[in-house]
Order: C-alpha cells, then structure tokens, then sequence
C-alpha cells in the first residue's frame, strides 16, 4: 500500500499538529447572562420580585425577539463578501441570546419567589409556629464544650411545605420554603448512629416541628433560620428510592468508621461525597493543601460512573442507545446516592447533555455543554448564582476546557506529553477557581498543584472501590458481611494516602500565604493570573525551541516569513475574456492592497508590561511579608495571650492559649484582619465572639469564614443579622447565641458570657456579648456597652478584680466610672482609628481609666498590641514599644 501524501504539505510536515478550533462561546455568554441577572435579581426584596420580575422578563424578551427580527429578515439577499455585515448579524444573534438567557432567568425568579417566600410567612419571624418539613440534607451533629455542660446539636437543611401558627391564623400550605433547621439532640434522643431515633432526620423524611422562625437575608440559599423547639413528630418515612440511598449510605459510613486513622475519615467522602466522619483538623488540612475537592462529589466522579458502565456495555456488546439510557439510569442514582448538591447536578445535567448528543451521533462540544448546564441549573434554581460550590464547579470545568491544552503545550517544551497533561490538568483547574477560593479564605494553597499531583491517581481508585463496596456491601450485609468489610479496607488504601499527603503538605512551612480578602483580593488574583498568562503565551513561538523539532517543521516563526499569497499579481492571457467595445483583451485586474502592518511592539509591548506588572506585584508581596516578619512575628512574647489588632475604627481582640485561639469581634475590614492573623500565625478559630451587629465589629468576616468553629452571637436585630448566622453555619461554624451563664474553656483559660441575659429585649450596642476570660491573665470584653448596660452588667454579676480590659464602645463618653472602679483593671485596650471622626477615645474616658489607676493602650497610638504573661507581671508589646506592667 502506498502512502498518500496531502497536498500542500511538505516532508517532514506530515507531524505538524492539527490546527486548534477556535472557542466555541455561543451558549458561554448566555449563561453569563443568566448568571449575572438571577445573581442580582435574588439579592433584592421578594415583594419587589413579585411585582416587576415578570416586567422585567417580558421587555428582555422583547428585546431578545426584536434582534432575531434583524437576524432573520436581514439576512435575506446578503452577498458572502460582506464581512462587516455578517459580523454585525452574528454579534446581533448573540445579543439575542444573552437577552433571552436574561429573561428566562427573570421569569424564574418571579415564578418561584411567592412559594418561596409568601408575606403570610414573613410576618411569622419571631413567632412560635409548627411546621410539616421535609428532611433535605443530611443532619450535621455538632458538639460544644462549655454552655452549662457539654451540649449538641444537629442542624440540616430541609423545605417547609406547611406553616401553622395557631388558632388565630390560618394554616399556610402549598410552600416551598428552604429553611436551615437546627435541633438540639436531645429532642431526637441523643441517639447513637444508625438507631432508630437517628432514622428520624433521614434525606425525604417529613417531620412537623415546634419552633421560630428567623429570616435571612433574600439571596441566601435558605429563607429562614428555624430554631426548633421541641421533638420532632414522623409524619411519613422517605420514599423508597431514598430510603434505600439511605440505608446504602449508613451501611458503608458504619463500615468505615471501624477503620483505623485519617484514611477512614475520607473513606465516604472520596466514594459517596460524605463527610460527616472529617475532623476538623483533617479537613483544615484538606482545604490548606488543596485537597478538600476530593471529597465533594463532581464532574470527575460523574465521569468515571459513565465512563465505567459505557466500557462495560461495550464489553457485553450492547448498543450504543443502551449503553447511553443505561448509562443515564446509573447517573440517576448515583445522584440519588452522594445528594444532589450543585456541583453534583451541574456534572450530572452536563453528562445527560454530552450522553444525548452522542446518542444522536454528534461529536459533543465542552464549553456549549457547560453553558448548557449552567442555564438549566439557575432557572431551576436561581439562588444558585450565590453557590459558591457551583462557582467552583464551573470555574474548574471551564479552566480544564480552555487552559489545559496550551498548559500543556508550554510544559511540553520540557517535558514528555503525558507529563506535561499530569501537571496541567491541576494547574488549569487552581487557576480558574482562586478568584473564588480568596473569596472564601484570604489564603493561597502553596502547595496545591503538587498536592494534587501526588493525591489524584489515588481518588479514581477509592471512588470506584468504593462505590462497588457501598452497593454490594450494602446489599449483601445481610449474607456476607465480609463484602462490605473487604471493600471499605480496599477503599482506605487509596484514602490513606490523600490523607497522608494533605497532612505532609498542610504541616510545611508556608503552607498557605495570605492575600487581600473580598472582591479586591479576587481582582488582584485576576489581574495577576491574567499578567502572567500573558507574559507566558505572548512571548516567543515556544513550539520552535522544542527539543528534536524539525527544521522543515513549520512555526510562527516561518509563517510570518512566507510570502503573502495575495500580492502576488496576476497576469490574464490575451483574448482570455469576450471583446468588450471592441478591445481585444479584458482590462487586468487591479492588485489587491496590501495588508496593513501592525505596530511590531504591540505583540511585544503587552508581554513586557504584562511581566513587569507581575514582577512588580510579586515583590511588593514579597517586601511585605519579609517585612512584616522581621519587625513584628520575632519581636512579642512566644507566650503571648491577648493582642488587639490595629484594624482601623472597630474591635478585633485575639485571645491565645496552648495553639488554640478565642477572636472576639472581626473589625470592619477582611483585609487588615488577615494581615493581624497572618502576623499572629493564625490559620483558624476556635471561638469567635461576635458582640453585636456593627459594621465596625462584624465587617471583617469574610477573612474568616469557613475557619471558626464555634461562634458566639448576640441578639439578632434583623434579618440581614440571623443570614449572617446562615452564613457561618453555612462555612461549618457551630453558631450559638450567646447568654449569660454560658461557659468553656480555650486551651488552659476559662470563659464566661457575662451579658445578655436570656431572653432580654435589648438590642444594639446594649445587648453586647460580655465575655470574661480567666488564667494566668483574667481579662474581660464589653464590646460597645453603654453607661446603663455596663451598671446592669454590674448588678447582674459578682465582678472581681480584673487583669485587662477591652475598653467599651472605642473609649467614647458613654461609660460608667463605677463600673471601671469596681473592675480595677491594670490595663485597659482601646480599640480605635487615628483621626477618628468620633473623637474617641473621649476625654471623659480617659479621665475615668486614669482616676481608676487603669493604663490606656491605643491602636491608633500603639498599632497592635501584645500582651503576655510573666513572674514580674504583665509583658504589654506593641508596635511602638514594648514595657511590663505589674499586677495589683
């Protein structure tokens, strides 16, 4: 047989690579569309919705018909040499569908706002009521040392269909309200896992409950808080399907939990998506190596299921349209196993769109299938667009789409292909998705890629092994017991060694390095990724310096170099056309013009600047940190017990005993707060007190949310007040609202909640959790007391000598002198901002702390403040000096 050669290559050329498609962004931008309008629309107030979100859609509907109108009819009669034409019709189809995209998710906001949340409801907040709910994810047990003894609770999701307030208002039914559920346990009996009591908050369980309602804030995923009070009634078990996912579930947890180490905890995780059996400090170590993806379930765990039955079809000789509705009954259950979470349903609908186009013999497209899914998801749910989960899924499906395959074409300038593929699937994935993972912690993963290099040949396995273990063993427990044993210890090999490796990688120096929090950090973490991106494709044609590359093997580089075949002129014979008004030949054609020359330093300008704004950004980092290290981290005592961070106007006070950590108020600002946290080395809280509601005490969370465990909060003044709970509870803190008589201990210290009192009707600066910490350094936190409450606190409590205290309120005017006389504190913190508008701290204050015998240290004087611990007294450092104090 000979070899055909294709025209128009020459030898040597036969091995050039296939040019690259352009991206396919047709359905990319709707979805944008659908996710920016349904983003903002759920974030405003349901009346409102009710009203103008149909409105709303029927004008972009309009819109949306009105440019098809022009695509339509003006495409009629186009000649194919009018490119500005067709362009003008394209970006209008487009325009077509980034409107339509944004109408339908209009229509489905307004559709589901009023079952979602009826004004009968809302004025219930704050009143006892019953309701019928019905059990939607599973229950999350949570234990607290202290608050009158060691207490737990369960909390879980669930959809109230039914809402009873009593005799003196109508029963409301017909809802479908997403509400987060917390149940102390012993009103479902304490129980032990897997007994009866325990079945009773199984997933599809309906329950009817005493209890109150508390409204979040309208873009959270649930629209109230409810706070049960009694014991749950059954009203019906789960249906079939998920009573057997059910029973599958707490089969294969029970098998894992007699296993031994860190292994058995990811056991569930990395086979069915459950973590209840993670740690804390397990999973802090799965987040700081970038390994906590492992063990949500996603579009890897999706894949591998169709991939597994579509290979096994095949093996039996089954078609291609029994192979796909099989492999789509198998997807149906899998999500019925592992629950239905965003980033499970946004792999199981784009899996169900690449199944259909293949069992139509179409070659299906990533990108167009993941804005596919992306519009499905958020017109079932719009309040998706404020999932951080599904961010992340489609960030990282996107970033595999669009950035591995240059990725890998750079690596491989240096390395083998298959190499250079293992090295840029993580890669791709960590930077599409760090805008969002700032959002969520302040930090950057050192070590992520290089963790997840070494975990991820791993995590197919113990999916697979353990997802035939949970069937099977499952199934046959009741005859061969041993199954489901043998399968869980094949399951923990692979677990162990995740386990092992985010350990090692979370245990090593600069495991994780701060960064700005909030939308600033994530544009910065944009704007840097996209410099260097940049300086890396921009620069020179990288396929020319490949090791062994021919030289006939063409590059950017020669094809610049070739002649353009359009100013090559062209000479028609004689008599080649009829005689035109009695010439013998046809006039020549004129020579085309040539193409115009482009700046040669734009291509070369964009890369520089690109390079010197990362070359820039990287050492202002660099300066900072090195900076930050030398004059503050050696300086403090290694015993250091209490420091006030110097976050501007608001109070964040950390109090520290044996590695454990008490943050009592986030000031106004997540940035400076992590700079004082990373200066401090502190990578988690153990509790957090949030005193009261002020922007100036609560502004900070976001640098820490997702790395507290147990909170403290006052009163609820409002709605936006109990979302912030949601939004802690959410992270995986334990929120408890604080009151007078809780207790706890923080490493050696001891706590006490000193104010509010139990079922007080003060609210704002008067209602400030008042908490006392006492060990080798007694201490004692007012948050914004007033003159009057701190008299009550008073009264209310036996008030012995104290050591420190955090001055009330920043040091205004409106403090009680007795209060501050009969505390008899040696130091006295205020946390405050230099030029204040306020003018605090007053000189009434200072007056009181001065005939109280109590020495001022200011942040706004000072900067951060350390105090510690000694024989001779109390060590107080600061940024500006550093002095003992005894103590009385």
């Amino acid at each position: 047989m000979t070899a055909r050669v294709l025209p128009g290559l020459a030898v040597g050329e036969a091995h050039a690579p296939p040019p690259r498609s352009p991206i396919d962004l047709r359905l990319i931008l709707p979805a944008a569309s659908c996710w920016l309008t349904a983003g903002v629309l759920v974030g405003l107030s349901p009346h409102w919705l009710g009203a103008w979100a149909p409105l709303i859609a029927v004008t972009l509907f309009g819109f949306a018909l009105t440019l098809l109108a022009f695509v339509v009819f003006g495409g009629f009669g186009m000649h194919s040499r009018f490119r500005a034409r067709r362009r003008l019709l394209r970006a209008a189809g487009m325009g077509a569908a980034v409107c339509a995209a944004a109408a339908l998710a209009c229509a489905c906001v307004g559709a589901q706002v009023s079952a979602r949340s009826p004004d009968d409801v809302a004025s219930l907040a704050g009143h006892t009521v019953t309701v019928t709910l019905t059990v939607g994810t599973a229950a999350v047990e949570s234990e607290a040392q202290g608050f009158a003894g060691p207490q737990s609770s369960k909390r879980f999701t669930a959809t109230v269909d039914e809402v009873s307030a009593g005799p003196s208002h109508p029963t409301l039914s017909g809802l479908r309200m997403p509400v987060l559920v917390f149940l102390s346990a012993p009103a479902v009996g304490g129980s032990a896992p897997g007994s009866a009591a325990d079945s009773l908050l199984d997933i599809g369980t309906r329950l009817r409950i005493t209890g109150t309602l508390h409204p979040t804030d309208p873009s959270e995923s649930v629209v109230d808080l409810f706070f049960a009070d009694g014991t749950p009634t059954l009203v019906s078990s789960a249906p079939w399907m998920l009573d057997w996912a059910n029973h599958l579930r707490a089969t294969f947890r029970d098998s894992a939990r007699a296993l031994p180490g860190d292994g058995a905890q990811l056991v569930p995780g990395l086979a069915i998506g459950d973590v209840t059996l993670v740690s804390d400090e397990l999973n802090s170590a799965m987040i700081t190596s970038g390994l906590s993806h492992l063990t949500a379930v996603s579009g890897a765990n999706c894949a591998i299921v169709v991939e597994a039955i579509m290979l096994l079809g095949g093996g039996v000789g089954l078609s291609r349209r029994w192979r796909t509705g099989l492999s789509l009954a198998v997807m149906g259950a899998f999500v019925v196993l592992v629950t239905p979470s965003s980033s499970v349903l946004r792999a199981a609908v784009m899996a169900l769109i690449v199944l259909i186009t293949l069992a139509s013999g179409r070659q299906p497209k990533g990108l167009p299938a993941l804005g596919l899914a992306t519009i499905v998801l958020l017109s079932v749910d719009p309040w998706f667009s404020r999932n951080y989960g599904l961010a992340l899924s489609v960030l990282a499906t996107g970033g595999l789409l669009v950035l591995t395959r240059p990725l890998q074409a750079l690596l491989a300038c240096w390395l083998p292909s298959t190499l250079a593929l293992v090295i840029a699937v993580p890669t791709a994935a960590q930077i599409a998705c760090q805008p969002v993972l700032v959002l969520l912690s302040p930090t950057i993963s050192t070590y992520s890629v290089v963790a997840n290099l070494l975990a991820e040949p791993a995590a197919p396995v113990a999916t697979v092994v353990g997802l035939v273990s949970c069937v099977f063993g499952a199934a046959l427990s009741g005859l061969v017991p041993a199954v489901g044993v043998a399968g869980a210890w094949l399951t923990w090999v692979p677990a162990s060694w995740i386990a092992g490796v985010a350990t090692f990688f979370a245990n090593l120096p600069g495991a994780s390095i701060p960064w700005l929090g909030g939308w600033q950090g994530a544009a910065l973490v944009v704007l840097v990724t996209a410099a260097a991106l940049v300086a890396l494709f921009l620069g020179p044609p990288l396929s020319g310096i490949r090791l062994g590359a021919s030289a006939s093997t063409p590059t950017a580089a020669n094809l610049r170099a070739a002649p353009n075949p359009r100013a090559t002129a062209t000479f028609l014979p004689a008599n080649a056309g009829a005689m035109r008004n009695g010439s013998p030949f046809r006039r020549p054609r004129p020579l085309p013009r040539p193409p115009r020359r482009r700046v040669p330093i734009t291509r070369r300008g964009v890369r520089l600047a690109a390079a010197a704004l990362l070359a820039t950004a990287v050492a202002l980092y660099v300066g900072t940190a090195v900076g930050t290290t030398v004059t503050g981290g050696v300086a403090w005592p290694a015993n250091w017990q209490i420091a006030a961070c110097d976050i501007g106007q608001g109070d964040a006070v950390v109090v520290h005993d044996q590695d454990t950590y008490a943050l009592i108020d986030v000031g106004p600002d997540p940035a400076l707060l992590t700079v004082c946290l990373h200066r401090l080395g502190i990578q988690s809280i153990d509790l957090l007190v949030l005193t009261h509601y002020d922007l100036d005490h609560v502004g900070g969370l976001d640098a820490v949310l997702g790395h507290v465990g147990i909170v403290l909060m006052g009163p609820p003044e409002d709605s936006r007040d109990a979302a912030m709970a949601g939004r802690l509870t959410a992270a995986g803190a334990d929120v408890r609202q604080a009151r007078q008589g809780d207790t706890g201990v923080l490493g050696g210290l001891a706590w006490n909640v000193l104010w509010p009192q139990q079922g007080t009707a003060l609210r704002g600066n008067d209602a400030s959790v008042t908490v006392q910490f006492t060990g080798s350094i007694r201490s004692l936190f007012l948050g914004d007391l007033g003159e009057d409450a701190q008299r009550m606190v008073m009264s209310a409590n036996q008030l012995e000598g104290e050591d420190v205290v955090k001055v009330a309120h920043h040091g205004s005017a409106d403090q009680s002198e007795d209060f501050y006389q009969a505390i008899t504190a040696k130091v006295g913190l205020i946390s405050v901002g230099m030029n204040n508008r306020y003018g605090h701290p007053t000189d009434r204050l200072l007056s009181i702390l001065a005939r109280a015998h109590t020495e001022a240290y200011r942040t706004d004087l000072l900067g951060m403040i350390v105090l510690a611990p000694s024989p001779d007294g109390i060590v107080v450092w600061s940024d500006g000096q550093a002095r003992v104090e005894k103590k009385k």
